[in-house]
């Protein structure tokens, strides 16, 4: 939903250095929104009983940046939106620290949430992007869930992206929910 006219120019990036949140929320904010919405994904310091010492994330990084690109422009497709940006970690994350950071501006606040969330959904199910979790007793390479869950339909069917039914029909519901909000 994107201006035909003018060109789009998305922020995304993958970074072997911190990641700042108020540097993509910078990159989105504009005067014409009224919202943007974030999300900030961390090492947390756990996972199933283990003790997680850091993350290390590794991609291929020039199809890691196409691919981020494909997913802004489909999300642009669904919905009304003003600016995207995304960023993912490479390298050692410490707990507390930012892998991967998504933010969007839209008019109305239900437009940037979804767009939120589609991109990170989308960045988790099909950008080459590698995690191994580091424990206090070993470590592993980690695939993510919703790499399986998106590919163990046909609903890909040659795309790069998945129609995700369950997101478009919330959208849809929120949609008719807030549209006498901002």
């Amino acid at each position: 939903m994107a201006d035909e006219k003018t060109p789009v120019q998305d922020l995304v990036e993958i970074s072997s250095e911190p990641l700042s949140l108020g540097k993509y929320v910078d990159a989105v904010r504009d005067a014409r929104a009224g919202a943007i919405a974030t999300f900030s994904g961390t090492t947390r310091n756990s996972f199933q009983g283990r003790v997680v010492m850091q993350l290390e994330y590794e991609a291929y990084e020039t199809m890691a940046i196409r691919q981020m690109h494909i997913i802004c422009a489909e999300a642009r497709k669904r919905w009304p939106i003003i600016a995207l940006a995304c960023a993912h970690r490479v390298g050692i994350v410490p707990i507390g620290h930012e892998s991967v950071i998504v933010a969007a501006s839209s008019v109305h606040r239900a437009d940037a949430l979804l767009a939120c969330h589609f991109i990170i959904d989308e960045i988790k199910a099909s950008v080459p992007i590698w995690k191994k979790e580091i424990y206090a007793d070993g470590e592993v390479w980690k695939e993510n869930a919703e790499f399986f869950i998106n590919n163990s339909t046909s609903r890909r069917s040659g795309s790069a992206l998945h129609a995700n039914k369950e997101l478009d029909k919330r959208a849809d519901t929120e949609k008719n929910d807030l549209s006498h909000e901002t």
